[in-house]
């Protein structure tokens, strides 16, 4: 399908069922209204269909295509309805991810460990390598959605943080490579924000996400408006705050320093993780 003069801008994003994800969707659909093709990719389909009927009252168009991302198929399936359907992409936004509050010492089986890094890790490369020739075409933009933790690292979330920290280096390299292209690589990297998952904590038993809760917690919307402001600028890392931004800078310049810092959260993290081990759905 051809593209013609005057078409809508398409944007994919994954894991929009809920939490970011559905949040950008939502205000992505607020702001452009009639110009916006809007396709929604999660692996619940029945989220996703209440996602696009809030997007499709501010008169956006919406394609729901349910897709797992640690599926290899199921990307280039995802990519491969959207241009079948609107002739091209504009903005892919990798969102899709799973966290987990684990102490690696405590594991036996690291089997969860590579299921981790299908989703957070090669979810976002195989979608992205799909839509390439697309975004190149439309001098398009690709934003991820990272995570704080894969600047700073998180006792008890080693797995989480270092498939993050990968997805990282990944899209930094990725920038260096298509730069002259006219295709923007951004990356944002969200901390403490109030999703659906958190409310219950990142353990089952709570512990942490009682610990998180109040005022440290961003609200969704303020973490996606903040994402979006971001994009709009072309922002190569978009940090939701100034602290995550110093805090990033320290742990590069005086490591030690920050380390002894930070150290008591650190610890109450691994802590909270030999209690329970276990891998939670993020979006």
């Amino acid at each position: 399908m051809k593209r013609s003069a005057e078409h809508l801008q398409v944007i994919v994003i994954t894991g929009a069922s809920d939490g970011i994800g559905a949040e950008l969707a939502v205000q992505l659909a607020a702001r452009h209204r009639t110009s916006l093709a809007l396709v929604l990719a999660a692996r619940n389909e029945q989220r996703l269909q209440m996602v696009a009927r809030t997007c499709k009252r501010y008169g956006s168009v919406c394609l729901i295509v349910p897709t797992n991302v640690a599926s290899e198929s199921e990307c280039k399936h995802l990519i491969r309805a959207t241009v079948q359907q609107f002739g091209g992409i504009d903005i892919l936004i990798n969102n899709a991810g799973r966290t987990a509050q684990s102490s690696f010492t405590e594991r036996r089986d690291l089997g969860w460990h590579q299921e981790l890094m299908r989703v957070n890790y090669w979810g976002s490369v195989w979608c992205t390598h799909a839509a390439l020739p697309y975004l190149r075409e439309s001098r398009g933009k690709i934003l991820t959605i990272g995570t704080h933790a894969s600047l700073t690292g998180l006792a008890g979330a080693s797995a989480y943080s270092a498939s993050k920290a990968a997805l990282s280096a990944f899209y930094q390299c990725l920038r260096d490579e298509l730069r002259g292209s006219g295709v923007a690589v951004l990356m944002a990297y969200p901390h403490h924000v109030a999703t659906h998952l958190q409310e219950h904590g990142f353990l089952s038993t709570g512990i942490q996400g009682e610990a998180l809760r109040g005022s440290q917690m961003m609200p969704v919307s303020e973490c996606a408006a903040r994402i979006l402001r971001g994009m709009d600028k072309n922002q190569s890392r978009i940090m939701l705050r100034r602290t995550d931004r110093l805090t990033h800078w320290l742990y590069l310049l005086a490591p030690r320093l920050a380390a002894r810092l930070f150290k008591p959260a650190h610890q109450e993290s691994a802590q909270a993780g030999h209690q329970e081990n276990s891998l939670h759905p993020n979006h």
